[in-house]
């Protein structure tokens, strides 16, 4: 495999980065760089100058709208947008629920959701965690009773992901309870405007309101919302949950995060010298590095099939164990370059750009924050150790 980048590539990079640096507005760059609190307004603004450039879905053909790129050109792209402290796309939508639209769902489907997602007109989030169904997807309980021309949804979801913001969300429902758990569930589209629906904050470590739980009582949804056929929602399920796990190594952010442990590292004194020098510490950095890199060989390899119109399989599992695991070695680090400095700090202050100025070096005015947030990165898209076992079971024939 060639890991060298073509003239062409090259160019192409300096066409995206030089359209981050004239174009992503500063506020939403501070915040980012910083690990402030981004609001709605800050995605979504962002997602419209993509799509006013024609860039909205990098990952999408362009037969739906997107930008037709190969695997190469979205990798570039996404290593780019996260140098440059650009707001990572919110994925519900674009990288979620899209590709199932696109590969399972009717055509008007496809023409009513797609082009509102692409501009960043309706915002999604995903419904398939439950309280007793969490990388268990198949326990869901969720019910869907079918009543006529309309499904009536009961039950709850959990760990619901900005959806405080969400226009629409996609989700796991239970259709058949009689047969094998797999086999009985289906992939509804729900309008969080539907009477019935109450969405609930649940507040994570760091003080944040991220993640929320969702109840639906009596909740009429058409049948014309039923992506695909009943009762295959699992097929959907894990067709949409390759892909998520494929986004979720976060290669660009990794980078931009480290190259932040060594600025931070570099000025943080131990001893008379900066604790980059110091032995142990730098050799903890060094095998990020090496792991990063490692990492992204992988990565480059899953994005390289998925050009070639296969489905990510289990090696995107490998994607998600090590992406998150390096993410959080990261924060562990930054956390312990600055000491004491990176004692708690209240969300709201982050949010209101700190009234009076901040004890301690600028670098670690967040870094609490994201230490405690990061703790969720192995549990979310399927814990970590359900991914060990899809490896175990699939890859290595365990």
């Amino acid at each position: 495999m060639d890991l060298n980048f073509s003239n062409d590539e090259q160019a192409f990079r300096l066409e995206v980065r030089n359209f981050i640096v004239h174009n992503l507005p500063a506020d939403i760059r501070q915040k980012v760089t910083q690990g402030w609190i981004l609001g709605r307004d800050d995605y979504l603004r962002w997602q419209h100058l993509l799509h006013a450039q024609g860039w909205g879905a990098p990952s999408w053909p362009q037969a739906f709208g997107g930008t037709g790129w190969n695997a190469t050109q979205q990798y570039i792209f996404e290593e780019e947008s996260a140098a440059a402290g650009a707001p990572r796309a919110v994925p519900f939508g674009l990288k979620m629920v899209a590709p199932v639209l696109m590969q399972f769902g009717s055509p008007a489907q496809q023409q009513r959701h797609l082009p509102k997602i692409l501009a960043g007109q309706e915002w999604w989030c995903q419904g398939y965690s439950e309280p007793g169904a969490g990388s268990d997807l198949a326990s869901v309980k969720t019910s869907a009773v079918r009543d006529g021309d309309a499904y009536v949804v009961n039950g709850q979801k959990t760990w619901t992901t900005l959806g405080q913001y969400a226009d629409w969300i996609f989700c796991l429902v239970r259709t058949d309870p009689e047969v094998k758990p797999q086999r009985g569930i289906s992939f509804l589209l729900i309008d969080m405007t539907s009477p019935g629906i109450t969405v609930r904050p649940i507040i994570t470590m760091d003080g944040a309101h991220e993640v929320n739980e969702v109840w639906f009582d009596n909740v009429r949804v058409p049948v014309d919302n039923l992506v695909g056929t009943e009762n295959q929602g699992w097929t959907y399920a894990k067709f949409l949950l390759g892909h998520e796990r494929t986004n979720i190594a976060g290669i660009g952010i990794a980078k931009r995060e480290l190259a932040r442990l060594k600025r931070v590292a570099g000025r943080q004194m131990k001893h008379g010298k900066p604790l980059l020098q110091d032995p142990l510490f730098g050799a903890r950095v060094a095998q990020i590095e090496i792991d990063l890199m490692a990492l992204e060989i992988t990565n480059l390899r899953v994005l390289a099939a998925e050009s070639e119109r296969r489905t990510p399989g289990p090696e995107a599992s490998i994607l998600k164990i090590k992406g998150t695991e390096i993410q959080q070695a990261i924060t562990e680090l930054l956390t312990q370059a600055v000491g004491p400095y990176a004692l708690p700090l209240r969300r709201d202050a982050m949010a209101s750009g700190f009234d009076g100025e901040a004890v301690g070096p600028e670098d670690a005015t967040a870094l609490a924050a994201s230490y405690l947030n990061m703790r969720k990165l192995s549990i979310y898209g399927g814990s970590n150790e359900i991914q060990k076992n899809i490896i175990a079971q699939m890859i290595l024939g365990l």
